[in-house]
């Protein structure tokens, strides 16, 4: 069994929809990103960066004690290697696989973050940095189009590349894009969205990016600034 610390952000979609396509055998701790859960000891006794997703392994190969790990990328790695699936053994494929996840986690998540984060939840306007971060995420959009013009999956075959690329192409009307812009990538976004496993993941999930009603100064505090840590 495994602990899945979640909120229905990008980054726990990822982990969601990972032990949904591999159908590991999980249940989710829900974790309130606007109630200051995150700070909780217990919480942060398993992810020291205040942040979700976060798991526990309480059957991790080979045995021995539970594995406690954070960050979405590790995340997918640990449980892709745990399984043997969705990661290349062969070498190349392996590099082009961990190549694009990291693409993702450096790139794509940050950028997109930035500009939903400008577009939605920023109580005011800010030209400047909504400008340059829709640019930037544009051009990160139109780097994984080139990229999926001649293949089905990012990385080829399907594999935890597209796993950490699909949530956050999700919220693409708050990222300010268009994907009849990019082809290549509407085609790929299209096939994942019909997925069985990307239907239950994201049965029933709050969309984060939705136009926001206004929130509390405090949950502002919570979600964006120092939180409760001391």
């Amino acid at each position: 069994m495994i602990d899945l610390y979640f909120a229905a952000t990008p980054n726990g979609l990822k982990a969601k929809l990972f032990l949904e396509e591999a159908q590991l055998p999980y249940r989710v701790m829900p974790i309130s990103l606007s109630k200051g859960e995150q700070f909780d000891p217990a919480f942060l006794a398993i992810s020291p960066n205040n942040k979700i997703p976060a798991i526990v392994d309480h059957d991790p190969v080979g045995g021995g004690e539970p594995v406690k790990l954070f960050e979405s990328g590790a995340i997918l790695l640990y449980l892709a290697e745990k399984i043997g699936r969705l990661i290349p053994k062969e070498i190349h494929g392996r590099a082009e696989v961990l190549q694009w996840l990291f693409w993702q986690m450096a790139g794509l998540g940050p950028m997109a973050g930035q500009i939903g984060h400008f577009n939605v939840y920023a109580p005011e306007k800010v030209p400047y940095a909504i400008d340059r971060y829709t640019r930037e995420t544009a051009r990160l959009y139109g780097v994984l189009d080139h990229q999926l013009a001649d293949r089905a999956f990012i990385a080829g075959e399907f594999s935890i590349a597209d796993i950490a690329c699909y949530p956050w192409i999700v919220p693409h009307e708050a990222h300010g894009q268009n994907l009849d812009t990019f082809p290549h990538l509407k085609r790929w976004f299209d096939s994942m969205a019909t997925r069985p496993a990307t239907l239950r993941t994201y049965q029933d999930v709050e969309n984060v990016y939705a136009p926001k009603h206004a929130i509390s100064e405090e949950e502002r505090r919570v979600l964006f600034g120092a939180g409760k840590r001391a």
